[in-house]
């Protein structure tokens, strides 16, 4: 047996659930609008067909890093934690950019805002540093 399967698991601060339950939808919301966007290009227009399938297997790549960083902080594994503040702080700039638009976009930049601002606070906390870089 190693030390590491043989030390029981520490608890996962709640902080830390938090943390990934919004990396993990974001990295949803990504791979969902990839394969939407993937599924419209086949189905629509033809001359935007490239330009389609080409933005949707991007999403689609950029919404599977947030989920394996997701899954890899429920093992606590301190690799998933950069990943993870990485896509939170992406709705900073999504934010940004939603207050600039018309129509609802600036009613819901608030909501993305506290959202990424929820995301890395909590995955930054002391807590969540402890458990994730335990000797």
């Amino acid at each position: 047996m190693t030390a590491e399967t043989s030390a029981p698991a520490p608890a996962k601060p709640a902080a830390l659930l938090v943390g990934v339950t919004i990396t993990v939808l974001a990295g949803a919301a990504m791979t969902g609008w990839g394969i939407y966007d993937m599924i419209t290009g086949l189905t629509g227009d033809s001359a935007a067909l490239g330009r389609s399938e080409y933005g949707g297997a991007v999403l689609l790549l950029m919404g599977l890093l947030p989920l394996l960083a997701g899954r890899a902080l429920l093992r606590l594994r301190r690799w998933g934690r950069t990943p993870a503040v990485l896509t939170n702080s992406l709705f900073l700039a999504v934010a940004y950019f939603m207050w600039g638009g018309s129509g609802p976009m600036p009613a819901l930049a608030p909501v993305a805002a506290v959202v990424g601002l929820v995301g890395v606070v909590s995955l930054l906390t002391p807590g969540v540093t402890a458990v994730l870089y335990r000797p």
